[in-house]
């Protein structure tokens, strides 16, 4: 039954270890049957937390944006050690990590908002480096990031009339 457990659970995604061995015990799974069962596995190499931490930040940083920071808490989460987490998020540069912050921030820019009102950018500039903190970036990045986005953008020409029929 715990193997059949194990390939169900597999079958659907990836798994860590900690995961696993969580599903079997809430399954009333006995801990030295669980054992047994998720080291046949990890000797078959159907368990891999150093497959699975890869695979987790390739996805997770591409799909989300997230920032190692939170990638490394979602990790230590399903039971990946520090060692494993931190060889996964190697393949994740510094550029890499700005680049998606940036993306996301251009992104969520809302189109015509007026940066020339300083409330205005000062509420936009708090929305986003809030949005990139979420995402686990550290705060002083997250606001020199939006700062740098927010400057970069061109103001609206208040001057041209607003076209609403082509």
């Amino acid at each position: 039954m715990a193997q059949a457990i194990v390939y169900r659970q597999l079958t659907a995604s990836a798994k860590s270890r900690l995961q696993l061995a969580r599903k079997l015990s809430e399954r009333n799974i006995p801990e030295h049957v669980a054992e047994a069962v998720l080291d046949k596995f990890e000797e078959a190499r159907l368990i891999n937390d150093a497959d699975f931490a890869d695979m987790w930040v390739r996805s997770r940083s591409q799909s989300r944006k997230l920032a190692k920071g939170a990638l490394r808490r979602e990790l230590a989460e399903k039971g990946v050690d520090q060692e494993t987490a931190a060889a996964a998020l190697e393949q994740i540069s510094d550029h890499d990590e700005e680049a998606a912050a940036r993306s996301l921030v251009e992104r969520k820019l809302r189109p015509g908002a007026d940066l020339a009102d300083q409330a205005e950018r000062d509420k936009a500039t708090r929305r986003l480096a809030s949005m990139l903190a979420r995402k686990g970036y550290q705060p002083s990045q997250a606001f020199r990031i939006v700062t740098e986005v927010l400057d970069a953008h061109p103001a609206p020409d208040h001057d041209e009339p607003l076209n609403r029929y082509p």
